[in-house]
């Protein structure tokens, strides 16, 4: 890949190669049009090396063997220890130890053209890139650029955090040994994988949450059943913790944690998995008039509203849609979309189906965490379906009473929950949280994306014995609560 010649002009500029640049690139070249790529870092991003991949990399052998001990009969087979090395070295495989040649030759064979080095709006439609070797490279777009740059982990503002050089994801699923003792502040998604993941591996984990529980934007009962379950695993979750200072003796020793009560807690390492910033202070946004390091506000084709012409865009984490690879990816494919019919001079397909829908759908966000246990969750919750004016019934089932999920774990523990729009008749939102649930969330989203009537799913007949047989006794528990004109099987 040996670059462009300067002031090459393309149909398209996309600035971040991750997964939600790679769909942008694809939709727009399997439009016909001309598409340059812009990467600072390494082709895939952050999810590739650094986030979705590792973690759940590591995760797997941790989660597999746990599940393993659930069982009478494979419990007895378990008697060592989990092999830390050599779930690192599966774990390079998937990231491909950190090498992009296998990405960038994808880029190279839909035919859209890598440029290596930092991408920055220079203007309307133009894109500077400072290249590694210290060159630069100026780009111009006849019809759109797109910002994929993502977003990077958000420390807070304490004293001591820089001598401290505390992990956030990155080295969380990068590192080739165990810390001794692993502190972790933060109890959503990455603290809770990230728990279950270095615990398992044998690290003494401490998770510190501020709030009064794990995973708060989900349904109250997930964030209980997880910290009792990271709890039993030996994890020592601490709600309503704050952490005030920071101090590591000499830069190389132990850093001892200040907390807001007026403890101390000594650890060979500190995780803060404390939420997410956007990737854009540093990509000229001030050139066409938007503030630097904002997350980008966009319509349902992801264009930025504050820039005018509709030439920008901003798709995945700089959005603040959704902070999650798949709704980037979907995103990416709708603006990929929208970008080859605007330039074609066709109309938009805004109908929220079909393969070339060129706005985006938000009802039916599903998200997923591989904790032990698994939570997952699509489209409402319960308090945010009654605070959008809903009116609705949740309806909750014990996975522990479904035939599948007994053969699944001795004494399995879990729960679901769906929550139903009594004035419309279909799924505002559904909720699991247990061992194995991660695939099961598939079934709600369709459900909740299609907005499939509730009558109808009963005949969506789950196979007997799977833990998908929760819809089944979802569905009963709702005929059996609900009123009367919707007690159709």
């Amino acid at each position: 890949m040996s670059g462009i010649p300067v002031g090459e002009v393309h149909d398209v500029v996309v600035i971040g190669a991750g997964p939600v640049g790679q769909n942008v690139a694809d939709r727009a070249r399997a439009a016909g049009l001309d598409v340059a790529v812009v990467e600072r870092e390494l082709v895939g991003g952050e999810c590739s090396y650094w986030a979705c991949v590792p973690s759940k990399a590591m995760l797997r052998p941790v989660i597999a063997v746990a599940d393993a001990r659930r069982v009478g009969g494979a419990r007895e087979a378990v008697t060592g220890r989990l092999d830390a090395a050599a779930t690192f070295t599966r774990r390079d495989g998937f990231v491909s130890d950190w090498d992009d040649d296998g990405q960038a030759g994808w880029l190279d064979r839909i035919g859209a053209t890598l440029v290596r080095g930092h991408g920055r709006l220079d203007g309307p439609r133009r894109v500077a890139v400072s290249t590694p070797g210290g060159g630069r490279v100026a780009l111009t777009a006849r019809q759109a650029v797109a910002v994929c740059t993502g977003s990077r982990a958000a420390l807070p503002d304490l004293p001591g955090m820089a001598d401290a050089r505390p992990w956030t994801n990155r080295e969380a699923t990068d590192s080739h040994t165990v810390p001794g003792r692993l502190a972790i502040v933060g109890g959503g998604g990455v603290g809770v994988e990230m728990a279950s993941a270095w615990q398992g591996l044998g690290a003494a984990v401490t998770l510190l949450v501020r709030g009064k529980g794990l995973l708060p934007r989900m349904e109250p009962f997930v964030g209980e059943l997880v910290a009792r379950g990271l709890t039993e695993a030996g994890v020592d979750v601490r709600t309503g913790v704050s952490v005030a200072a920071l101090c590591r003796t000499g830069g190389t020793g132990p850093v001892t944690l200040l907390l807001g009560d007026g403890d101390e807690l000594e650890a060979d390492e500190v995780l803060f998995a404390t939420g997410r910033a956007p990737l854009t202070d540093d990509i000229g946004l001030d050139t066409v008039g938007v503030t630097p390091g904002s997350w980008l506000d966009v319509d349902d084709t992801c264009r930025v509203k504050a820039v005018d012409d509709g030439w920008l865009y901003a798709v995945g984490d700089v959005n603040h849609r959704a902070l999650l690879t798949h709704q980037g990816k979907y995103q990416a494919r709708v603006a990929g979309d929208a970008i080859g019919a605007r330039a074609d001079g066709r109309p938009l397909n805004t109908a929220p189906w079909g393969a070339h829908a060129t706005t985006a759908d938000a009802r039916a966000v599903p998200q997923v965490f591989f904790c032990d246990p698994e939570a997952a969750a699509v489209g409402l919750s319960t308090e945010e379906a009654e605070r959008a004016g809903h009116r609705v019934q949740a309806v909750d089932v014990d996975l522990g009473q479904v035939t599948g999920a007994g053969l699944y774990a001795d004494g399995y523990r879990g729960q679901a929950r769906m929550v139903v729009d009594l004035d419309r008749g279909h799924l505002l939102g559904v909720t699991f949280v247990g061992p194995g649930i991660s695939e099961l969330l598939h079934s709600a989203t369709i459900a909740v994306a299609g907005e499939i009537p509730i009558d109808r799913l009963w005949h969506a007949v789950p196979c007997f014995p799977t833990i998908s047989e929760v819809w089944l006794r979802l569905l009963e528990a709702y005929r059996d609560q609900g009123p009367a004109e919707h007690f159709a099987r």
